[in-house]
């Protein structure tokens, strides 16, 4: 399901190879914006990595086939794609009330986020990981049922709804929340990863009792740190 361009993704960016080895750098979706740094090239393949063991990671489906597989399914199911975008590295196809809407992705430096709110002055929430900024629209992040500040108001394009932080698509003149409530999955999990997703969603990834357990053990957790 996933497909992989056979170019250096460095190449197409003009920034040269980063020193040391990364595991699956050869191997790259098959659209690539340019890379603003060997960081940024570290991050987005880290998140790469992420997505392929997240298990609704689907690849380079286009925006009609996310459409079509999301259709019959209840609104809140949500998949990630390859962006057919070049700017852009993923896209968040989510099922909602008024049909399937497609998000993009942006990548800096910084982090992965959403398209800001032109009608709200505050900077969206920034993540090293897509599977982190999928989690904090779920409610499952660090921050879940935290009020934050000016978070809530009719201009404002995020809001604190019920424990879940909401973000607003603008579509047709209207304001739709974005609910993301479960994964369509490409497959069927392995136990282990369900296991360690469920490890993830209690917090014991990074937490002091993690510290105890065997380094083999501690090392799977935090390959994939994410609670979805």
């Amino acid at each position: 399901m996933v497909t992989f361009g056979g170019r250096n993704p460095l190449a197409m960016s003009g920034v040269p190879p980063p020193e040391g080895s990364v595991q699956g750098s050869n191997f790259t979706p098959h659209h690539y914006k340019p890379f603003s740094s060997h960081a940024h090239y570290r991050q987005v393949m880290c998140a790469l990595r992420k997505l392929q063991e997240s298990g609704f990671y689907w690849g380079a489906v286009g925006g009609r086939e996310a459409s079509s597989l999301l259709r019959s399914e209840p609104p809140g199911t949500f998949l990630i794609r390859d962006s057919s975008d070049h700017h852009h590295f993923f896209t968040l196809s989510v099922q909602t009330a008024r049909g399937t809407k497609n998000l993009r992705i942006h990548s800096e430096g910084g982090g992965f986020f959403l398209q800001p709110d032109p009608q709200n002055t505050q900077e969206p929430p920034q993540f090293d990981c897509v599977l982190k900024l999928i989690a904090h629209y779920m409610g499952k992040g660090p921050d879940a049922g935290r009020s934050r500040e000016g978070a809530c108001g009719g201009s404002s394009g995020e809001a604190e709804m019920k424990g879940r932080n909401v973000y607003l698509i603008h579509t047709g003149g209207e304001k739709i929340p974005l609910e993301l409530r479960r994964p369509l999955s490409t497959s069927l999990s392995s136990l282990q990863h369900m296991c360690r997703r469920t490890l993830n969603n209690q917090g014991l990834g990074g937490s002091e009792q993690a510290e105890q357990l065997p380094h083999t053990l501690r090392d799977f957790l935090e390959e994939y740190d994410a609670p979805i």
